[in-house]
């Protein structure tokens, strides 16, 4: 008689052991990095059991997701984006306002941020839709009603505001829709549509940092003036563009080069809508976020303000050298100078601590994780568990991406956690639920059950 497995033995005999084995490897260099962080300010076992209660919790929801089919997501598509709405307007009524910001709901003993649940079942949902769409996927009704998915996260997450939160829905719209085959046009498309919403903000403040653009009777200085207090300004310049771009198209009509009107159409309209998304991120950005992309490109312009977290962290990851100073010996760390250094900072203390080699350790095993991810992905049983499983890759990605490049002084500074490593209860518990859905998926390769 053969005895049947229990949970825990289905689980574990059917699991990616380099996923586990890399997720707990990253999970512990994190705590490390947490406790150093905190230790003199005499909160280290505060954090530390947060964090370790949060990994807990974590690994009881991943056990149980990895043991629940993940294709039943699929026909629960439609009440798991309602729900996700639902958490997401529910932070913008009940959510307490930080730093000028609604993104927690706030419990007393704990608090809970929605978005990072929010993200992972925007994958689920966006993965089903591709899935149950495929063959349509080259179609253009198929792009505008994917842009309306996300744009019903993309609005809600914009009134908390968290701008760098949504930045991960396109990337991860965009890898999907490639992976499900989609016409290389219509990405072309989202690019623009992102490239527009969140350069043109960029690229306004960059202009404005420059002092002989803002010096009186400047063009440019002028227009600037103009957008800043009429955001249509933005969308006056899109209308004359979109025109032109028309006007090119009918002149290669008259040439007898035929192109479709469908490609300006889309194109015309990816313009406008990327011009009036960017219309609501400019009005939506706070004066830390201005002063933190000004001091990206000109750290030293506010050394003491805005542009202090950049060159302390470039200062901690720096001195660390080769080797690394040693746990609980980073002087940056330990008196303070790094700021945010258990959360968005976490990677600058395992610099300083650890060195070089630690941190390329660590680098080496967030590049296996997500390989392994990959490599779920292409053994998925079916086209959702694929879809799924690529949109959590590229989620891991492109949040240690950011994050690692922020520390450096490579991008602006955002308040992007890197996964699995930074301390916070509500992403740690979010990023072990992907695992046990990877998981799940990896079980079930060779069975629907």
């Amino acid at each position: 008689m053969i005895r049947e497995k229990n949970i825990f033995q289905k689980i574990m005999s059917g699991t990616d052991i380099g996923l586990l084995v890399s997720m707990c490897l990253l999970a512990l260099i994190g705590i490390a990095a947490i406790y150093s962080a905190s230790y003199n300010y005499g909160a280290s076992s505060r954090y530390v059991a947060v964090q370790m209660t949060a990994f807990g919790i974590g690994l009881v929801l991943m056990f149980a997701l990895a043991n629940f089919n993940y294709q039943h997501y699929k026909q629960l598509a439609k009440a798991v984006y309602v729900l996700s709405l639902v958490l997401l307007a529910s932070v913008l009524i009940f959510g307490v306002t930080v730093n000028g910001a609604k993104r927690w709901i706030n419990f007393g003993i704990a608090s809970f941020q929605p978005v990072e649940i929010a993200k992972l079942m925007y994958i689920l949902v966006i993965a089903a839709f591709l899935d149950k769409n495929w063959k349509n996927v080259r179609k253009p009704s198929m792009l505008i009603v994917t842009f309306l998915i996300l744009m019903g996260h993309f609005i809600l997450i914009m009134l908390q505001p968290a701008f760098s939160s949504s930045l991960s829905y396109f990337l991860v719209t965009l890898v999907l829709l490639f992976m499900a085959g989609a016409e290389p046009f219509y990405l072309l498309c989202i690019a623009v549509f992102c490239g527009l919403s969140f350069g043109i903000p960029l690229f306004i403040e960059y202009l404005r940092a420059q002092p002989w653009i803002m010096e009186p009777g400047s063009v440019i200085g002028h227009y600037l003036a103009y957008v800043q207090n009429n955001l249509f300004g933005i969308l006056y310049a899109a209308v004359a563009v979109v025109i032109l771009l028309f006007a090119v198209w009918w002149f290669l009509w008259k040439l007898r080069i035929k192109i479709s009107a469908v490609y300006p159409i889309l194109l015309g309209g990816a313009i406008l809508l990327g011009c009036a998304a960017s219309m609501s991120v400019e009005k939506s950005l706070k004066d830390y976020q201005r002063k933190r992309i000004v001091v990206f490109l000109y750290p030293e312009t506010d050394s003491r303000g805005s542009g202090y977290n950049v060159i302390q962290s470039k200062i901690a990851m720096g001195s660390g050298r080769f080797a690394g100073k040693g746990f609980l010996s980073g002087t940056q760390t330990q008196l303070g100078f790094l700021p945010e250094q258990h959360t968005d900072f976490i990677f600058s203390v395992i610099g300083e601590e650890g060195g070089w080699l630690v941190s390329q350790l660590t680098i080496i095993i967030y590049f296996i994780f997500i390989w392994r991810a990959l490599v779920i992905a292409r053994d998925a049983r079916d086209r959702y568990g694929s879809l799924v499983a690529t949109g959590i890759a590229a989620m891991f990605a492109f949040y240690a991406a950011i994050n690692i490049s922020m520390v450096m002084g490579l991008m602006p500074v955002a308040g992007v956690p890197l996964l699995l490593l930074s301390y916070g209860g509500s992403s740690m518990v979010s990023s072990l639920c992907a695992v046990g859905i990877l998981f799940s998926i990896h079980i079930r390769r060779h069975t629907y059950h």
